[in-house]
C-alpha cells in the first residue's frame, strides 16, 4: 500500500500544540509500529512562520504540497477575524474537489466555513468560539458541545486534546483499531473516546472533588464478557443508578449504558481484526449475547459490518493491517 498523505496547512500565528495533534499521530514513526503515513508541513510563504509559543518554525514547501495530499489537516486559524488569503481558499476547494479529506482542527473550522465547504454540514469548533461560528456563517450547522464530527469527506474538532481524539479516529478508520491503539500506547494517551462525548464536563455543584470513575471503568473493561448492567456497575461502585449517570455525565459527558457499549463494540473491533473467531463467539465474548444484535449495534456504531469491517481490517488482509 502507498502511505497516506498527510499535509498540514499552517498559517502565522501558528499554535504549536494544535499542529502537534496532527503530527504526533500522522508524523511520528515509532518502533514496531509500521508506517501508515506520510506527513508534512506547508504554509502559503514558505519561510519563517511564527507561532503563538514566541518562536518561529521553518516551513520549506508552498501550497503545492496541497495539491498531493490525500488529507489536508488545518491545526487552527488564528487570525479567523481576517479574511482569509484567497490563495489559500483555492488551495483547499481545489483539494476538496479532487477527493481529499478536509481536517480542522479548533479554529480551522472558520477556514472550512469561510471557503464554503461546510455549508448545510454539521461541524464543532471549540466551545467559547461556537456561538461566533453559527453566527458568521449561518449556513453551517454548529454543534457547540461535541468533540468531533466527522462526515467521511470532511472533520472538525474541539480544540486541545479533542485534536488528538479526531486524529486518533481517522487513524481507527483509515487503518483499523488496532493501529490506531498501538498510536494511542506510545501516545500514553487514555483509550479513545466518541466524537458525541462533550466538551468539557459540568462544575461540580459542591466543594468536594468528584470520586473518580477509574475503578469502576476498569472492573467493567475486565468484564465486558459478563451481561453486564448499569445496576451491575452501580452496585460494584457502590452507589445508586442515578448517582452513577450523575458521574458519567459530569466525567465523561456520556450515559453509562452509552459508554459500556462502546466497548464492547471496541472488544469486537479487536476480535476481528486480530483472530478468525466467528461472529457468533464474538457476540458471547464481548456481552452483546448473539450475532444478529452484534451485527446490528456494529453497523449503528462503525456504520459498516462485522464482516466488511474484517475484510478490511484482518489479519489476512493482505497487509493492510498493521503488524501486532
Amino acid at each position: 500500500m502507498s502511505p497516506h498523505r498527510v499535509v498540514a496547512l499552517v498559517m502565522p500565528p501558528q499554535s504549536t500544540f494544535e499542529l502537534a495533534c496532527a503530527a504526533e499521530v500522522f508524523g511520528i514513526r515509532r518502533p514496531g509500529l509500521p508506517g501508515r503515513y506520510d506527513f508534512d508541513v506547508c504554509t502559503e510563504d514558505p519561510g519563517a512562520v511564527p507561532t503563538l509559543a514566541g518562536y518561529d518554525m521553518l516551513v520549506s514547501q508552498g501550497l503545492l504540497a496541497v495539491q498531493t495530499a490525500n488529507t489536508v489537516v488545518i491545526p487552527g486559524w488564528h487570525r479567523r477575524e481576517q479574511p482569509a488569503s484567497p490563495a489559500v481558499i483555492d488551495a483547499v476547494r481545489q483539494a476538496r474537489r479532487r477527493g481529499a479529506r478536509i481536517v480542522a482542527i479548533c479554529s480551522g473550522a472558520f477556514l472550512l466555513a469561510e471557503a464554503g465547504l461546510l455549508d448545510h454540514r454539521r461541524a464543532t469548533t471549540h466551545w467559547r468560539m461556537a456561538a461566533e461560528l453559527a453566527a458568521r456563517f449561518p449556513d453551517v450547522q454548529v454543534e457547540p458541545d461535541t468533540l468531533y464530527i466527522d462526515l467521511g469527506d470532511i472533520a472538525t474538532s474541539a480544540g486541545t486534546a479533542a485534536g488528538i481524539d479526531l486524529c486518533l479516529h481517522l487513524a481507527r478508520t483509515d487503518h483499523g483499531a488496532a493501529h490506531a491503539a498501538q498510536i494511542a500506547r506510545h501516545m500514553v494517551m487514555p483509550p479513545h473516546r466518541e466524537g458525541g462525548q462533550l466538551q468539557y464536563a459540568a462544575p461540580a455543584l459542591t466543594g468536594h472533588p468528584p470520586e473518580s470513575l477509574a475503578a469502576i471503568l476498569d472492573w467493567a473493561i475486565e468484564r465486558l464478557h459478563e451481561p453486564l448492567t448499569i445496576d451491575d456497575l452501580a452496585a460494584q461502585a457502590k452507589i445508586s443508578p442515578r448517582t452513577l449517570a450523575r458521574r458519567f455525565a459530569d466525567q465523561l459527558g456520556i450515559a453509562p449504558g452509552r459508554w459500556l457499549l462502546q466497548q464492547r463494540i471496541m472488544a469486537a473491533r479487536t476480535f476481528l481484526e486480530e483472530t478468525d473467531l466467528p461472529v457468533e463467539t464474538i457476540a458471547t465474548r464481548v456481552g452483546l449475547s448473539s450475532a444478529a444484535n452484534l451485527r446490528r449495534r456494529f453497523h449503528a456504531m462503525v456504520h459498516t459490518t462485522p464482516a466488511a469491517y474484517r475484510r478490511s481490517f484482518g489479519r489476512h488482509t493482505g497487509g493492510t493491517r498493521p503488524s501486532v
